[in-house]
């Protein structure tokens, strides 16, 4: 077998010789073991297999156990037993010995349960793996694919002819555009078509890094002015209000503290101010009263909202109630 296998790849390897002399050759390969490693139903599968496996691991380690006692009672019996009897004891670990040598090689052997069921499990996912790997080699221009993890011996390979990650993209893609909604998948589409760009060609993602790179700069660099022009707002609005209160302060008669004289030796006021401290106390009553006003105009505002909504929300009731006695009258009537 390895013969004529040996005389196929020298065969195939003339062939990529002769068309190497007319026109470039392209070659990719995968691997289907990391191909199934990172396939997650085929790795859920899998576990459930190997946990199979275990358990009858431990109903072999049981069968040897109860051998062992056999023999050991056998063993420890034997002086005591006839000949007839001690033939029958052996011929029973005879018995016990074969039927374990069949279960391990019914779950385990060649042919067993454990190789038979991985080779189920594997062989629909080999199936779409083939069919991926033919259109993505009939897409990409590939003359040959090779599968690295068979018995083809390879040397050396190129990281960037490795197609398994392509593959994988395509089955991951498969499951989940079924739970997704028409814009979702469109969107998807799009990025996988990026996706396949960037890996046929390297340098993309390099030239895609500095465009991101690039734009987040460009935003940081709008941010900041933003803030620039924000603080300078915020100090001109500051300085107009701190103008205009010095300018109400000279409207209503008050001064700052820093402008205001200072009083005499008995630590009260002069004359003169006599009049500026009886108009601020106008002012501040004028002040109080509009306060008021504006709190009492409020509150009748709050009252009419709050009576609109009750207002509302009986005539919703009344609805509902209307609607609900005609529903029950023509179910009568139906009736």
């Amino acid at each position: 077998m390895k013969k004529y296998f040996a005389i196929t790849i020298l065969a195939l390897f003339s062939v990529i010789q002769m068309n190497a002399q007319t026109r470039g050759v392209k070659i990719g390969f995968i691997d289907m073991d990391y191909i199934l490693e990172n396939v997650p139903d085929y790795t859920e599968a899998k576990s459930q297999l190997e946990q199979k496996g275990q358990k009858w691991k431990q109903d072999i380690e049981a069968k040897k156990t109860d051998i062992a006692k056999l023999k050991d009672a056998l063993k420890t019996e034997r002086a005591l037993l006839t000949k007839e009897l001690i033939d029958e004891r052996e011929e029973e670990i005879k018995f016990q010995e074969d039927e374990l040598l069949d279960f391990q090689q019914k779950r385990f052997g060649p042919n067993g349960d454990l190789m038979t069921q991985k080779a189920v499990l594997v062989k629909p996912i080999q199936d779409q793996v083939f069919t991926i790997v033919q259109d993505i080699a009939e897409a990409k221009k590939f003359d040959f694919v090779f599968d690295k993890s068979s018995d083809l011996t390879m040397l050396f390979a190129a990281k960037r002819y490795d197609i398994s990650d392509q593959v994988i993209r395509v089955i991951t893609r498969a499951e989940n555009r079924e739970q997704r909604s028409k814009k979702e998948v469109k969107a998807q589409e799009a990025k996988e078509a990026l996706e396949d760009a960037v890996s046929d060609n390297p340098n993309l993602e390099a030239r895609k890094k500095a465009l991101e790179d690039k734009k987040k700069a460009r935003e940081e660099l709008v941010a900041k002015r933003k803030a620039d022009a924000l603080a300078k707002k915020e100090a001109a609005a500051a300085k107009r209000q701190e103008q205009l209160d010095a300018k109400n302060g000279k409207k209503t008669g008050t001064v700052p503290a820093s402008d205001k004289p200072a009083t005499d030796v008995e630590g009260t006021p002069p004359a003169s101010d006599s009049k500026v401290t009886s108009d601020s106390t106008a002012t501040n009553a004028a002040a109080d009263a509009k306060a008021e006003k504006a709190a009492a105009r409020a509150k009748i505002l709050e009252d009419r909202k709050k009576a609109l909504e009750e207002k509302k929300q009986k005539a919703l009731e009344a609805r509902e109630a209307a609607k609900k006695a005609a529903e029950e009258k023509k179910k009568n009537k139906t009736e």
